[in-house]
């Protein structure tokens, strides 16, 4: 009998040592840790719920999806990447032209099914080459405007009539910026993705089409930039970091935060009782409404790792954290829109939530409106030249003529790319 219960003890510990082999922890990266790290891991306590024999571990997050980037390519010479990566829209085709990507096609079998689970063919594109899925897009927002209605209405204008044109928005921060020496008109970030989304709301485009030819220095290119030198100009802009600008925001200093409808949730809990946070559309100028476009800002989570059975582990993840729960938990805790179709369409998800929260209706609503690629300046060098276009736009902002500057940076980013 004694024998029989050892044997039995045992062919317990045996099974259970057994069990906890086959348990799988990956490692996921992520960036913009002020936005993503609570939501993270309301995303991994989620998913571990359901999935008790995979481990989610987070690596330290980077500042920025650039240095993301950077850090990853660092990462695959030592020989070291996680498992999955949250990274830029604009960022996976960089890691997909190293090679470190895992095509998901074979993973995603049935494309039907698939757009029924919610990941529509919009939705899909946002992370397709040349016909081939390399990433599932996460979250996705564009550029608003964060107005403090206080100011504005100190300023002698009606919330009712904000205005509709770059040239009566920047009159509007120059009052705004006349009430006072410790008030701020207006900022925007000297950054490839807003610069993108301006020159998006005059028709323009970074690129052509076949993405061999820089198109930033058209006319649409050269008013984009005389925007950022006329709110320094005419509005007083100062040349904040983008952490020193939400701090004014929400101290109630600053009277037009222009940024990714991402920092929504923040932002209100920021400014909490000092004012009413209200979020508007961003300017659409062009006369031709068809030819705007507003990049998607956001993430996509990319698989990295090669093995087969880690990547069975990884696109169960995967497909958790781009699923219709996790799009709730995101867009409830950040302000961006969500990417699976199924909590638009059953209002069980988010219908209580959008009905009292008219900042972030509007929001989402601009997305699926005026919602466009951001687009990856291809090759190794892309993140390179996001960082040129920033520097030129800071030149701008300096006082530089813009339309001699744009033009510069234009050239030396063709060059950059090997652009003819």
């Amino acid at each position: 009998m004694k024998k029989l219960l050892i044997a039995s003890l045992a062919a317990g510990l045996f099974a259970t040592a057994a069990a906890k082999a086959e348990d799988i922890t990956l490692r996921v990266h992520y960036a913009n840790p002020t936005l993503w790290t609570e939501v993270q891991q309301k995303l991994a306590d989620g998913f571990m719920a359901n999935n008790p024999d995979i481990k989610i571990q987070y690596d330290s997050p980077a500042e920025t999806y650039a240095d993301g980037v950077q850090r990853l390519l660092r990462e695959s010479v030592a020989g070291n990447l996680p498992d999955v990566a949250f990274v830029g829209l604009n960022r996976w085709r960089i890691l997909e032209s190293r090679e470190l990507a895992q095509p998901l096609d074979g993973l995603i079998g049935d494309e039907a099914a698939f757009e029924k689970d919610g990941y529509t063919r919009a939705l899909r594109s946002l992370g397709q080459y040349k016909g081939k899925q390399w990433a599932l897009a996460a979250s996705a927002s564009t550029l608003v405007m964060y107005v403090n209605p206080d100011l504005v209405e100190k300023a002698g204008v009606s919330l009712d009539a904000f205005p509709q044109d770059f040239d009566g928005l920047i009159d509007l921060a120059g009052k705004i910026n006349a009430l006072g020496d410790t008030i701020d008109g207006a900022w925007i970030a000297a950054h490839d993705w807003r610069f993108q989304s301006v020159l998006g709301s005059y028709g323009g485009r970074p690129m052509n089409e076949d993405e061999t030819k820089i198109t930033f220095d058209s006319e649409a290119g050269v008013k984009a930039a005389e925007f950022y030198g006329r709110l320094a100009k005419e509005a007083g802009m100062k040349n904040y970091s983008g952490n020193d600008a939400r701090q004014a925001f929400v101290a109630g200093t600053l009277g037009i935060y222009i940024d990714s409808s991402s920092y929504l949730t923040r932002m209100v809990e920021g400014a909490g009782d000092r004012f009413d946070v209200t979020l508007l559309p961003f300017i659409t100028a062009a006369k031709d409404k068809s030819s705007i476009y507003f990049p998607t800002g956001g993430s996509a989570v990319v698989m990295l790792t090669d093995d087969e059975k880690r990547q069975q582990a990884a696109w169960k993840y995967m497909r958790y954290v781009t699923g219709p729960d996790a799009a709730k938990v995101i867009v409830e805790n950040t302000g961006y829109a969500p990417t699976n179709a199924i909590v638009l369409q059953d209002d069980t998800y988010l219908g209580d939530f959008y009905a009292k929260n008219q900042n972030a209706k509007r929001a989402h609503a601009q997305v699926s409106a005026f919602a466009g690629p951001w687009y990856s300046y291809p090759g190794s060098e892309g993140v390179a030249v996001t960082d040129m276009i920033a520097a030129g736009l800071v030149d701008v902002i300096d006082g530089a003529d813009a339309e001699k500057t744009i033009k510069q940076v234009a050239s030396d980013v063709s060059a950059k790319l090997g652009f003819k």
